[in-house]
């Protein structure tokens, strides 16, 4: 398969890459808005004027996995614009030129689980009321639509992928990471919440797992899967666990305060993508363990 990895440079991506590209059946290709000199396939996108039309005009691709966009809930409520152009309007430009250029080119669309918000229930199927809690979640939501409307209005096959809570080595963002820099100079750590809210965490091995078997097993022209583990864990209870593994010794307590944009319980059924062929291979313990010896050679 000829696959474009459209920001093979960020968490997601780059994992991607790798994995794709060590199969000897594949060519990949990356694409992203970092100057790589030593690439041999990869295309450099402009970040302020992004043309997809001359990379399809150029090459003719049998899959196209797109990681790239925003994916920061704090800053969308800042610049919303901006969260808008680079998840929403480049999801329409880049299916605009595969519908011109390579129709027969399969699109898969990083998604996320917060356009969920909170849910009426648990766990999470793809069926739930959308209700959005944050710009970044009406944007992913309105790239699902493009997605739809490409596959209904032009049949070209998409995938929008729901993704829970990723995490592991080269994440530089989001809750383990935080309480990992909270440790260096302080003897106490203070996180949001009360520590009752929940996660479905997904450690980047399976996530790259999971898109690979909808790759090979997916023949719909449109498709929204959850990626998760179908596993509901507390703040509390994976902030402990962390600190137990870093180890460290010090105070930790919870504010009781809401941040503006997130959800308080997320748990998600993933029927659907196990009968793709799914199956969790790490657990939550081991991917942290995992996480934690990145973090302490390269934070």
């Amino acid at each position: 398969m000829k696959i474009l990895i459209i920001g093979s440079k960020g968490f997601i991506g780059s994992h991607a890459f790798r994995f794709f590209n060590s199969k000897p059946e594949n060519e990949v290709w990356g694409c992203d808005v970092m100057v790589d000199y030593g690439a041999e396939r990869y295309i450099l996108i402009d970040a302020t004027n992004a043309d997809f039309e001359d990379l399809f005009k150029s090459h003719s691709f049998d899959i196209c996995l797109n990681c790239a966009g925003a994916a920061s809930v704090p800053d969308s409520l800042v610049n919303p614009l901006r969260d808008y152009f680079l998840n929403t309007k480049y999801i329409f430009l880049i299916l605009e030129a595969i519908r011109k250029h390579v129709p027969s080119c399969k699109f898969l669309n990083l998604s996320s689980a917060a356009i969920y918000g909170n849910p009426q229930y648990l766990p999470i199927d793809e069926s739930h009321k959308i209700q959005p809690m944050s710009p970044y979640g009406w944007h992913k939501y309105q790239s699902e639509i493009i997605c739809q409307e490409f596959a209904e209005m032009f049949k070209i096959s998409v995938c929008s992928l729901r993704i829970f809570s990723a995490y592991g080595p080269g994440l530089k963002k989001q809750l383990f990471w935080d309480m990992y820099q909270k440790t260096k100079n302080s003897e106490s750590v203070t996180l949001y919440g009360t520590g009752n809210e929940s996660r479905d965490f997904i450690y980047i091995d399976d996530l790259i797992n999971a898109i690979e078997v909808i790759i090979k097993n997916n023949n719909q022209i449109h498709q929204v899967i959850n990626i998760a583990n179908g596993e509901e864990i507390t703040i509390g209870e994976a902030a402990h666990l962390f600190y137990s593994n870093l180890p460290y010794k010090g105070k930790l307590s919870f504010n009781g305060a809401k941040k503006e944009g997130d959800p308080v319980n997320w748990k998600s059924d993933i029927s659907k993508l196990k009968a793709f062929g799914y199956k969790p291979q790490t657990t939550f313990e081991e991917g942290l363990k995992k996480y934690i010896q990145w973090l302490r050679e390269n934070a």
